[in-house]
């Protein structure tokens, strides 16, 4: 069986539709992209891409959140493909020092505004959550929308002055207002980048339709008792098990002006490559973290993407064309999410409509 699911190694993987449940509601631009009808928002606002971590949530399905990939004889968990041969699908290096993919990408969109939360840094999560991985994020902003006549926004980073005490005064008050007030809040446009660390208090607003690739775990530590929308939240997705006291102490209080949460947090993209047929632009890459990367590939003609020694994911964000791989022809279109891993050498991307592709990567 193992040697059966290692074939699959060597072609480019689909994903099916892989909606998750979280605590706002949302989802509508997710139809919109993937073409569905009706476009729909719901408690399913997000979309895990590529994923082999499950969902954290009291009462959901088991394997909420694992991705179910597409082979020419059926259906299987990238997690289950991955575990037959973890060089020959994610790379030596990151084999041998994960185990696992590393990452996690969402399609997120938002209609009502997140709650108020932060993640844990990897030192945190070593000595709280026994985690090998913290939940450093970032936001790359594909659409928005006026819900209520709001504009679309983020909020993130504590305002100078803000101190540990007066944020636990807030919070058992269950003052949103003035913790909020605390806060930078940043109005968001399509091709705005955003790198979220651990420690960082952070919420996303209403009509934010955007690419979260981050670390690989789904702690999320919230100071919000209740969504906007009146939907109770239990203790455990509050402080995750290790008690508000601690749950506090996940935040780094370091606040700063608003001209320095943008110089610490917001990312230019770079075009490191271009042709007649293409440009290639780096969003995230090393100099922001060494957990993940993204690439965008505006395309109208060919480009050939070669190996660099672990997997990538490729999400077609509009678009359609033809990929070669080993010598064989495969289509996408708008909506894919498409796993290439460590054993592909090469892939030649061709474009029948100009496309959009998002080439995201694990930790460098």
């Amino acid at each position: 069986m193992k040697s059966d699911l290692e074939q699959y190694a060597h072609i480019p993987l689909k994903q099916f539709s892989n909606r998750v449940w979280r605590t706002y509601e949302g989802g509508a631009l997710i139809d919109k992209w993937k073409k569905d009808t009706p476009e729909v928002d719901g408690s399913m606002p997000e979309e895990w891409i590529m994923s082999t971590v499950t969902a954290r949530g009291k009462g959901r399905p088991k394997n909420e959140g694992l991705s179910l990939v597409e082979t020419p004889n059926g259906s299987y968990s990238l997690k289950e493909l991955v575990a037959s041969n973890k060089e020959l699908y994610l790379g030596k290096k990151l084999a041998d020092k994960f185990g696992t993919t590393g990452v996690l990408i969402k399609m997120l969109d938002s209609k009502e505004r997140l709650t108020i939360q932060v993640h844990p840094d990897k030192e945190y999560a070593r000595t709280m959550l026994n985690s090998a991985f913290g939940k450093t994020e970032s936001w790359y902003v594909l659409n928005k929308r006026e819900i209520n006549g709001e504009k679309s926004v983020i909020y993130m980073g504590f305002k100078e002055g803000v101190t540990k005490e007066q944020w636990e005064s807030l919070f058992i008050d269950q003052d949103i207002d003035g913790m909020l007030h605390c806060l930078h809040k940043i109005e968001v446009n399509p091709g705005d980048a955003y790198m979220i660390y651990g420690g960082v208090p952070h919420a996303i607003g209403s009509g934010c339709f955007l690419m979260e690739v981050q670390e690989p775990t789904d702690y999320t530590m919230r100071v919000e008792k209740i969504t906007p929308a009146g939907l109770e939240i239990s203790d455990e997705l509050i402080h995750q098990g290790v008690g508000e006291k601690n749950m506090l102490n996940c935040f780094h209080y370091d606040g700063c002006s608003y001209e320095e949460a943008l110089k610490r947090w917001k990312v230019e993209p770079v075009t490191i490559a271009s042709s007649n047929y293409f440009t290639l632009k780096s969003i995230f890459n090393e100099t922001h973290t060494d957990c993940f990367g993204l690439k965008e590939l505006d395309l109208d003609g060919e480009y050939t993407a070669k190996a660099n020694g672990s997997f990538f994911v490729a999400v077609i964000y509009f678009g359609e064309g033809s990929i070669m791989c080993g010598g064989k022809e495969y289509t996408f279109k708008q909506g894919d999410e498409i796993f290439f891993s460590a054993a592909i050498d090469e892939v030649v991307f061709k474009s029948e409509l100009a496309s959009k592709i998002l080439l995201c990567y694990p930790p460098s």
